[in-house]
């Protein structure tokens, strides 16, 4: 794709989550592959860095095998996070999203540089300063969610707000493909899951994400939050929900739609 379609779309999307207004998916419209639609996600970050913004870190997403057969793809995309979209206080303003949706998850914080290539599980557990409960917030800039894999990477996979825990557990306390979560709405428990959705173990999907980002030249930084991916399907979120992901190690998070 020809570098001023990539800019073209980038800036799209850029002002389709300004206004909150989405658009057509951007598969309709051109042909586009993986390797472009990173471009365009790069687009944009370094408009909203260039703007003052500090990347905060990096999430997976497309890590359950559903999740991928559904958009007949073979491995997860990821994106990017900023500071600013960190809700860990539990609060989430809905007027600033356009149609979100909530996921349940384990999110890894790094007390070191991870740099890609040939990570193993074993070298994300050294890395890691301390797992704990997250709900990431995913939004689309896409009209009705009708995305194509190209589609939800060109729109920083689909990222929107995180939440952080205040529980911190060392990686090595914590049996993570065992992990059981309950996802609760609105004091209704409507889902429930264990790590072993996120690629058989979220310490795996990590060290895929240290190894493709290698791809393009980046590693994994110190202070880093990593939101690993979901235990479960992702509900949608709107103005007066409240929501609660209850662990059975890394204890509880909680988030409220205002």
């Amino acid at each position: 794709m020809e570098q001023d379609r990539i800019r073209a779309f980038a800036l799209e999307l850029f002002e389709a989550e300004r206004n909150r207004l989405p658009v057509a998916p951007l598969t309709d419209r051109a042909d586009m592959t993986v390797y472009a639609a990173y471009m365009i996600q790069m687009e944009n970050i370094k408009r909203v860095e260039s703007m003052g913004y500090h990347v905060s870190g990096k999430k997976i997403g497309l890590t359950s095998l559903g999740m991928q057969e559904q958009l007949g793809v073979h491995e997860p995309d990821y994106g990017h996070l900023f500071s600013a979209m960190d809700c860990s206080a539990g609060m989430v303003n809905a007027s600033e999203l356009i149609q979100p949706k909530i996921e349940a998850e384990v999110a890894f914080v790094l007390k070191k540089e991870l740099p890609g290539g040939f990570v193993t599980a074993e070298e994300v557990c050294a890395a890691a300063d301390y797992v704990t409960a997250a709900f990431e917030i995913v939004d689309s800039r896409v009209a009705d969610w009708r995305i194509k894999l190209p589609d939800t990477i060109a729109d920083n996979a689909s990222s929107g707000r995180y939440i952080l825990g205040g529980k911190r557990v060392g990686v090595s306390r914590v049996d993570l493909p065992s992990e059981h979560m309950r996802l609760w709405k609105n004091d209704v428990c409507i889902d429930e899951g264990t790590g072993a959705a996120v690629l058989g173990n979220p310490i795996i999907a990590v060290a895929w994400l240290a190894n493709k980002l290698w791809e393009y030249g980046s590693p994994l930084k110190a202070g880093e939050v990593i939101l690993s991916g979901a235990f479960t399907a992702a509900p949608a979120a709107v103005k007066g929900d409240r929501f609660r992901a209850e662990f059975s190690t890394l204890g509880i998070v909680e988030g409220e739609f205002l």
